[in-house]
C-alpha cells in the first residue's frame, strides 16, 4: 500500500500540483481561477485520445442497443446462448463492450489527484514539501478568481456562532450542475415510444437529473475551487462529444 501511495505522489499529485503553480506564477499572473482553468483545459488535452474512444464506444453501443435487447428477449431463458449471441453481435459489428471502460480507469486516478491538490495541496506546508526545487513557492495564494470569486469559500460558512452565505459559491455550484444536465442529456440516447416503459431508460431517465443534484451537492461540500474545475471539465467533455459525433 506505501509503494502504491508513493506512486500515485510521485507521478500524479505532485506533477499537477506543480503544473498548477507554474501556471499561477506565470500565465495566470497570480489569479488561482485562472490557472485551474488552464491546467484543466491542459488535462483535457492530454486525456483527449482515450476521451475520444470512451465516446466512440458508447455510440457505438447505443446503435447496437436494439439487436442486443431481441437477443436478450429471444434467448432469456438461456443465459449461455445469450451471451454467445451478444459476443457475436459484438464481433460482427466491431464493437467491444469494454472499451469505454479503460479510459474512464485511466481518468480516475487523474480525478483523485486533482481533488487532493484542491482540497490539500494548496496549503503553505503542502507547498513547502511538494514543489520542485524549479518551481516557485508563491507564498500565499490568491483565491480570488478575476477579482470577482474567492474561490477558497465555501456556500456556508460559520463564523462563531453566526452562518454566512457566500452566494457565489452557490451560483458555481449550479452552474456546474446545469452543465452536467446537459452534458448527460446529450449522451443518453434517444429510445423510441415502445421502449419508454423500460426499465434501463427510467434509470437512464433518473440519472439525467440525479447526476446534476449530486454534482451540486458535492461541489458544495469541497468548495469553489472544485466547482470551477467541474464546470470547466463538463464544458470541455460536451464541447469534445459535440465535435466527435460531427466528425
Amino acid at each position: 500500500m506505501a509503494a502504491i501511495i508513493k506512486f500515485f505522489y510521485l507521478i500524479l499529485y505532485q506533477p499537477i500540483l506543480n503544473g498548477l503553480i507554474a501556471i499561477y506564477n506565470t500565465i495566470a499572473f497570480h489569479d488561482m481561477g485562472v490557472a485551474v482553468i488552464l491546467l484543466t483545459l491542459i488535462i483535457r488535452l492530454i486525456i483527449f485520445p482515450s476521451s475520444i474512444k470512451t465516446i466512440k464506444s458508447q455510440k457505438a453501443l447505443n446503435r447496437i442497443q436494439p439487436k442486443m435487447k431481441e437477443i436478450q428477449k429471444k434467448y432469456k431463458d438461456d443465459k449461455e446462448k445469450q451471451s454467445r449471441e451478444l459476443f457475436k453481435l459484438y464481433k460482427e459489428e466491431k464493437v467491444s463492450p469494454f472499451s469505454g471502460c479503460l479510459p474512464l480507469l485511466l481518468q480516475l486516478p487523474i480525478l483523485i489527484a486533482l481533488y487532493q491538490v484542491f482540497l490539500d495541496g494548496l496549503k503553505p506546508e503542502s507547498l513547502i514539501a511538494s514543489l520542485y526545487s524549479f518551481v516557485a513557492n508563491p507564498g500565499l495564494i490568491n483565491f480570488n478568481f478575476l477579482g470577482v470569486i474567492d474561490l477558497s469559500k465555501f456556500f456556508m460558512i460559520k463564523i462563531g456562532q453566526t452562518t454566512i452565505y457566500y452566494w457565489p459559491a452557490l451560483i458555481l455550484s449550479v452552474l456546474a450542475g446545469v452543465a452536467q444536465f446537459f452534458q448527460t442529456k446529450i449522451t443518453i440516447p434517444q429510445q423510441p415510444q415502445k421502449n419508454k416503459k423500460d426499465a434501463s431508460v427510467y434509470f437512464q431517465k433518473q440519472m439525467l437529473y440525479f447526476m446534476p443534484a449530486f454534482t451540486v451537492f458535492i461541489i458544495l461540500k469541497f468548495g469553489s475551487v472544485i466547482g470551477l474545475y467541474w464546470l470547466v471539465t463538463t464544458i470541455s467533455s460536451i464541447v469534445e462529444y459535440k465535435l466527435v459525433n460531427k466528425r
